[in-house]
């Protein structure tokens, strides 16, 4: 949080010794001390109080969920999600219950004679339709 290093400790305690006197210095910093620590302790208690009303309001849950979400964004992106997909669908592999892609076509029959009892059952080209008259161009003249 602060950022002290060992030449403004050491500017702070001569600045200390000139102020308070060597006399005393030692309690001054017995004191400092023990605020200290009592500083430390009440904010160690805020926050387990705070942690302790997180978990009862289920926000902890709540921010885990959003950190797996987090995390599945950072592995994978969108880029490579897009692709991977496409990839799925055009091949057919995946999931089996994803639909096919509508570029498929049914394979035809194997055989291409039909078999005897549909050859009876099926109307011929001639039966479909009755022919018109056709008049005979020789006769008329």
């Amino acid at each position: 949080m602060f950022d002290i290093g060992w030449l403004e400790l050491i500017v702070i305690g001569i600045v200390a010794l000139i102020v308070v006197g060597p006399k005393d210095l030692p309690v001054m910093f017995r004191n400092a001390g023990r605020f200290m620590g009592r500083m430390r302790g009440m904010a160690r208690e805020f926050q387990r109080s705070m942690e302790a009303a997180a978990d009862e309001s289920g926000l902890k849950d709540a921010v885990k969920d959003l950190n797996k979400i987090g995390d599945v964004r950072k592995s994978v992106s969108p880029g490579s999600a897009a692709k991977s997909y496409a990839r799925d669908f055009v091949t057919g592999s995946g999931d089996k219950d994803k639909p096919k892609p509508a570029t498929e076509t049914p394979k035809p029959a194997t055989s291409a004679a039909p078999k005897p009892a549909e050859q009876a059952a099926a109307p011929k080209p001639a039966e479909q339709a009755p022919a018109a008259p056709q008049a005979d161009k020789t006769s008329e003249g």
